[in-house]
């Protein structure tokens, strides 16, 4: 068999800014203009299908789509879950490189975990994806066909619960954003933009995470989309951070503290702090304790922590808190003044932890 391909993804119309549109489209022989046309398809009608863009000459559209919206993603498995309002899809890209989102229904809004890579470099040795190591970095049109798909997918009707939109996003799936940086913030881009330039979405509705990379976290505050950060701190002392998340002898806890600040003061947002509950491991009251101090020696109203239950990989010799700890640490957390609400999680009978899919598929 065939090594698989590695490289570039072929460029697609959703790597291109609204400005580069008219000239990709003049290119390939056809008037500017078509690119409005093209945009709206794509991001408002949601298609790439040619047959369904009937405003365009007959002569010609089949070429013309087939250059500008080569296929980059396949579903090859969809597991349900929470009565199908929980759909988690692996998908393959052109080069047979395997990666997973997950759409979560609620009601009155819906969210998608999109990934960035394919694997992660960060090396977190409770995370799937970490111990995969990172395979490559997704483009740009990569990501964003993992939210038109949902997005359409929620649109006609085939998530449970009827015909629904796709309110909130969340960069939590594969990979580590900010390590994928120029390609995120130019796929949140395509997100924010009016129609019929993107999907039209709110900034203030789309999150990207990191495990702290502090320079990232300071550069994107500067980007003027007002996005929620999301810290993936999960432990507030050196020695167990740098256990857990080994990037932190690169940023120390407080230096990722510190930069996170520093984006709440920059954009307005309130930054979260993600914190898995993993048992004996980092959910110590005094570890609580600790983290309370840590936060609010940095002000009031900046940040929001999200400790969540740690959704175990097969194998792993992690496993979540035990629910009278988890109690106790938000009990801490609370107690100084900190707000904390333990995250739902979604999935966990169909491997919910990205990376488990495509794990399973490779080995």
């Amino acid at each position: 068999m065939a090594a698989p391909r590695r490289g570039k993804p072929p460029q697609h119309f959703a790597d291109l800014a609204p400005d580069q549109r008219g000239p990709a489209v003049a290119a390939l022989g056809e008037k500017a203009f078509r690119a409005k046309q093209l945009a709206t398809h794509y991001y408002t009608h949601l298609t790439s299908d040619p047959a369904e863009m009937t405003d365009l000459p007959q002569a010609g559209r089949e070429e013309l789509v087939g250059s500008l919206f080569p296929p980059l993603l396949r579903s090859i498995r969809t597991l349900e879950a929470d009565g199908g309002t929980t759909v988690k899809t692996l998908w393959r890209l052109y080069d047979d490189v395997k990666v997973e989102s997950v759409l979560m229904r609620y009601p009155g809004r819906s969210t998608l975990c999109v990934s960035s890579q394919a694997g992660c470099g960060m090396a977190c040795p409770f995370c799937a994806t970490g111990q995969q190591g990172l395979t490559r970095n997704l483009s740009t049109a990569e990501i964003v066909e993992q939210v038109r798909l949902a997005t359409r997918a929620l649109a006609r009707g085939e998530i449970a619960g009827g015909p629904g939109r796709l309110t909130n996003l969340v960069f939590m799936g594969m990979g580590e954003p900010l390590a994928n940086y120029r390609v995120v913030v130019d796929a949140v881009r395509r997100f924010v933009a009016p129609a019929p330039d993107g999907f039209g979405m709110s900034a203030r509705n789309v999150t990207v995470s990191t495990v702290g990379l502090v320079p990232a976290i300071d550069k994107l505050a500067k980007e003027g989309i007002p996005v929620t950060l999301a810290l993936s701190l999960h432990a507030p002392d050196d020695d167990l951070r740098s256990e857990l998340v080994p990037i932190n002898t690169r940023w120390t806890v407080d230096e990722a503290l510190d930069a996170a600040r520093r984006y709440f003061e920059a954009t307005g947002r309130r930054v979260s702090i993600e914190y898995a509950l993993i048992k004996d491991m980092n959910d110590h009251a005094w570890r609580a304790d600790l983290l309370g101090e840590k936060l609010t020696a940095r002000g009031k109203g900046w940040v929001h922590v999200n400790p969540i239950p740690l959704n175990p990989t097969p194998g792993s010799i992690w496993t979540a808190s035990e629910r009278h700890v988890e109690a106790e640490f938000v009990a801490r957390l609370r107690a100084h003044g900190i707000p904390t609400t333990v995250r739902d999680t979604r999935g966990s009978d169909i491997d919910g932890a990205c990376g488990q899919l495509a794990a399973e598929e490779a080995s």
